[in-house]
This record gives C-alpha cells, structure tokens and sequence, in this order.
C-alpha cells in the first residue's frame, strides 16, 4: 500500500508520522516551498497531547511549550468568574500545552524527515485534481514556485489534509461555501513578564462586548524571565465584513474595545500595543458532512471538519482523525473498506465539537455571566450563578470534545476511535 497524503500541516504530518509506525508507506505532499515556524500560538489538549505522545514528541513538546496549570475566566471588567486545574492538575493522564504553532509544526516536520526519510516530504507542490480507477489514484500537481504544472504521481489511496480550503474536497462539494456569521479575530503575540503564575489560560468578556483569549507559549525567551504570550480577540459585528486570512491586522480596526481594559493584575491594552505582530481571521467554519470518503479519497482534519478555532479543538480532532485512520489501514486489508471504516469512527464525533463551538463555546461561561450579571461588575457572583453551575458548563463542553477526565482516565492513545 502507498498512501498519497495531500498537505503538510500538523494533521498531515501526524497521519505520516502514524502511518510510518504501522509500517505503512507513505508521502507527504505540501505546498509551500519552504517550512518556517510561522503564526501564532495554540494549545495542545489534553487528547490532542496524548495522540502526540503517542508518536513520542512529548519530551520535545515539552521543552518547546509552558504547560497550563490553570484556566481561568474573566469578565471585561477584570473580576474573577471561575478557575478549574487543567492537565494533569486536573488528575487528567495527560498535560495541556501552549506552544507556538510555528514550533509545532517545526517538531512535527524534523520528526518526519528523520524517520520517514527527506525524500517523502515533497515541498512545492500544491494539489490541484484527485483522480481514480479500479487500480488507484492520480494527484494532479501545480509547483508553487513556478506556477506550471509539475510530475504526477500514483498511489493506492489518497487522504486530503490540505485545510479548510481544501481543493480534495471542493473536488466533491463544488458548491460548497465557509459558514461566517460575522465574528472576526485578531492574533498576535507580545513579549512580557508572566502574568499572575505565568501558567494559566485566560478567557477575558465576551463576543458580545469583546473578548480575549491570552495564554503564554514560551518561557523565559530573554534571559531575564519574560515569556511569548499569545492572545487572540473575538468580536461579534451586524455586518458581513470578514476578515482576510491573508492581510496583515491593523490595531485602529479593533483596538478601541479593549483600550480601557486595564486591570490591577493584567493591562490588556498595553499587552495588544506591544504586539510583535498581528494577524487577522475570521471566524469560519463549514457544516458537517456525513460523507467524507469517495472511494479512494478521503478526508482529515480541517479539510473534513473545519471548526471555529476555540478551545484548540480542530487540531485535537485532527489529531485523533489520524490517529483513527492509521488504525484503520493497518487492520484492513481492502483500503477502500478501510478509508470508510475511519469515516464512520469519526464524522459523528466532529459534528458534535463542531455544533458545540457554534452553540456552546468553551467561554459560554462567560456570556453566560454576562446575562445575568446584566454586564455590571458584581458584588457576589453567587447572587447571580454557583460555582457548581460553572463548573458543571465547563464539563459538558469538556465532555463533548472528548477530553473529560471519564475519556481519558484510560490514558490509551488506541482507545475508541471516535474519542
């Protein structure tokens, strides 16, 4: 078996990295021609560390990241809603990451070229056509840095890792169009000194009246103890602007609904001002489809289940969708029979993560307070909510993602493949 894989992002390189353990052949084929630690940060959950794990990176993430020992939630007025342990705080088996994507991406690519070989992790090459017979599969190239057509090649099955944009699957659903109900993001990262232990996820407002996610990815960058913060915005509008994943952020666009936010323990306006760089997104998502495999293709990742990017669930499900589909192939000896068997693990699985961060986020806490606080700084929160309602909203998101301490008390990466 020869398994073509379309895409060498996290999701891509992690199905090689999977698949290559089974002692199932592979390539990797990715579209830009030079691999550099770009973007922002993200956060490796606790099932997203254990299929990591699992392919023998954590040492490496561990080095390269700052583990979360807290998440906690804030209204825009700087007033504590509700903290929980996070990780193996949490009695999880497993720890919760923040690392820089960039980095990331950089620890799963040495991996691949070191274990698969540098000559099955083609560059430069983008995917344009996916075609089938009875035989197997041929994928069209375009090479990047020319623009002109480059070699064909064959395989026994293709799996389309290639993104929210995913030309695989524009393949199938040509019609199909992003889900943008006009919240749109800003991301940066700032050079700072930790804020409170320098160890907790923070989730500050709301998308009603302007939110922010800020956690730290790297420690002690300077010598002198400051670490990468990461912070991201959410701000609902009427209209059907959107951002462009493509152009640079500018502060004016966004930057008047957080000036004021300047708290005894946090200054948020200052930590956006001192930005290294920012970059703007809108909040798209596509809605879940019931059929991921047509014959020999298949999908994975953001290219089958593209979600909001909240609660860093989309890397997660990839993750685990690689996992699963490597499972697949190693214990089916028809790879069509295969490829739907993986489909049929996971395509109910993403739908309920997906339908969860449109309908309830992990930061619903904080809309949630907002409401009944009637957004006014409170006296007592308990007037208003307990911090058992709290915690029992952050456990049915927990649940429904699939990282609550009843899934992964197991700690076994084989575990159901739909978890």
């Amino acid at each position: 078996m020869d398994v073509a894989i379309v895409g060498g992002g996290i999701v891509g390189l992690a199905l090689a990295l999977n698949l290559h353990k089974r002692g199932i052949s592979c390539r990797v084929f990715e579209a830009v021609p030079d691999v550099k630690e770009l973007g922002v940060g993200i956060t490796l959950l606790p099932h997203a560390f254990r299929e990591l794990s699992a392919l023998g990176l954590e040492d490496e993430l561990r080095a390269a990241g700052i583990e979360n020992r807290e998440s906690a939630f804030y209204n825009r007025f700087g007033q504590l809603i509700y903290k929980e342990p996070r990780g193996k705080f949490a009695g999880l088996p497993f720890s919760e990451i923040g690392i820089h994507r960039g980095r990331l991406h950089s620890v799963l690519y040495e991996a691949a070229k070191a274990r698969l070989g540098t000559d099955k992790i083609v560059l430069g090459r983008r995917c344009v056509a996916v075609e089938q017979d009875d035989n197997g599969v041929t994928l069209r190239f375009v090479d990047t840095a020319t623009g002109a057509n480059a070699p064909s090649i064959q395989a026994t099955v293709a799996i389309a890792c290639d993104g929210v944009n995913s030309a695989a699957r524009r393949q199938f659903y040509p019609d199909e169009q992003l889900v943008f109900t006009g919240i749109n993001t800003w991301r940066g990262v700032t050079r700072g000194k930790p804020i409170l232990d320098g160890r907790t996820y923070f989730r500050i407002g709301s998308i009603k009246t302007g939110k922010i996610v800020i956690y730290p990815i790297a420690d002690d960058i300077d010598g002198e103890g400051k670490q990468l913060i990461n912070w991201t915005t959410e701000i609902q509008t009427n209209t059907d602007a959107r951002n462009d994943w493509n152009k640079p952020g500018r502060l004016e666009d966004f930057y008047a609904i957080y000036e004021s936010w300047t708290f005894d323990w946090l200054n948020v306006a200052e930590l956006i001002r001192n930005s290294e760089s920012i970059f703007e997104y809108p909040m798209v998502d596509k809605d879940p489809i019931a059929r991921w495999t047509f014959g020999r293709v298949t999908l994975a990742g953001d290219a089958a289940h593209p979600m909001y990017p909240r609660g860093s669930n989309g890397s997660a499900q990839g993750l685990i969708d690689a996992r699963t589909l490597a499972d697949s192939l190693q214990h089916n000896a028809d790879p069509l029979a295969a490829l739907t068997l993986y489909e049929q693990a996971r395509t109910d699985a993403t739908a309920r993560v997906v339908r969860a961060n449109r309908e309830n986020p992990p930061d619903f806490i904080n809309i949630k307070v907002e409401e009944l606080t009637g957004d006014r700084p409170f006296e007592n929160l308990d007037d208003f909510i307990s911090q058992a309602d709290l915690r029992r909203l952050s456990e049915q998101y927990k649940a429904v993602a699939g990282f609550d301490l009843a899934r992964l008390s197991g700690g076994n990466p084989a575990a159901k493949a739909g978890s």
